[in-house]
């Protein structure tokens, strides 16, 4: 198994990453043209069902090993005031998770997804990248890694998640240092703070990227406006781009994270679609420049992975039906 130990190591297994299977894209697009419906009549039901094939290589595929993983990281742009909420709450909720109290617990077992919950060295933020790169890169090369070895080569299906007071303030800083744009488009209220506290936290992110923005491609671009969890979803969703495992990406932030990615080998994300479209300013904006069309639109600003859990089920119907219908042939139905 290729190994991370620095970030070049993930530019390179970017740069290198296979493509869907063309046979079962084929197949799986065949087989979909065969079945006991009028053509086109489960719109995007059928789509997906055909990209999931062709990235798992089978084009009769199921869905029974989905990974839900949720990284928590701390944020010293925190201290500046940014989120409604202490620090404090990061450590608090990763319990939560591990005693399965929190709304991705239940939506990760209503989905028959295994959980895992992985906390990044929360009694050391990282640094305040209005004044520094939030991570030097050894502290990034780990974080990254985090992400990579969480993921389970044998799922089949993969959503990465958060939980880290001040996140939304990196995530905004990430998307305005890739796409350019006001400041205060990318700049939501997050856990919900005030009028004042979305100027502030507007301030803090164009002070961020004026530091940092144009410092290199997209991966150095996380390493100094990104946080530990961002940073591990990142690193989580290339390893699943080369073991060829879906991915299902969440909110603003996770999203961020991807784009990262993107950013720096196009095509990178060719593996993921958008759960859903969350309440969070930027998203949907982050989702267009991404040219990802979300699967819901249930203002959800939760985080955790939620909204991505909950599209599971959306791409688990698209392959019932994919895979579980009979062909015309085999109904012994005519016109097929």
């Amino acid at each position: 198994m290729t190994t991370i130990r620095t970030a070049d190591d993930l530019r390179a297994a970017l740069a290198t990453a296979p493509g869907p299977d063309a046979a079962a894209l084929s197949q799986a697009d065949a087989r979909n043209g065969q079945l006991t419906k009028p053509p086109g009549a489960l719109g995007r039901l059928e789509d997906l069902a055909i990209w999931y094939a062709g990235w798992r290589g089978d084009p009769r595929p199921a869905i029974v090993a989905p990974q839900v993983i949720v990284f928590a990281g701390n944020h010293g742009v925190a201290a500046q005031g940014v989120s409604a909420f202490p620090a404090a709450v990061t450590e608090q909720m990763v319990l939560n998770f591990q005693a399965g109290g929190a709304a991705i617990n239940q939506l990760s077992l209503l989905a028959g997804a295994r959980m895992d919950v992985h906390a990044l060295a929360l009694a050391q933020p990282t640094a305040d990248f209005t004044t520094a790169p939030a991570m030097d890169a050894d502290d990034f090369a780990t974080a990254l890694a985090t992400g990579w070895d969480a993921v389970d080569a044998g799922a089949d299906l993969l959503v990465t998640g958060e939980m880290g007071i001040g996140n939304t303030t990196s995530a905004a800083a990430l998307a305005h240092a890739l796409y350019g744009g006001a400041t205060e488009d990318w700049v939501g209220r997050g856990t919900g703070v005030d009028d004042a506290g979305l100027a502030l936290k507007a301030r803090v992110v164009r002070d961020g990227v004026a530091l940092h923005g144009g410092q290199g491609d997209g991966i150095e671009i996380l390493r100094r406006l990104g946080g530990r969890e961002i940073a591990a979803m990142a690193g989580a969703i290339a390893r699943a781009r080369v073991e060829r495992i879906p991915v299902i990406l969440d909110g603003f932030i996770c999203c961020a994270a991807a784009a990262c990615l993107e950013v720096t080998q196009a095509g990178a994300l060719d593996h993921a679609v958008a759960g859903h479209v969350s309440a969070e300013a930027g998203h949907a904006a982050l989702l267009d420049l991404l040219g990802k069309a979300p699967l819901l639109a249930l203002g959800m600003r939760l985080g955790e992975g939620s909204g991505a859990a909950v599209a599971i089920h959306l791409l688990k119907a698209a392959i019932a039906c994919h895979s579980g219908m009979a062909t015309f042939a085999e109904a012994g139905i005519s016109g097929g």
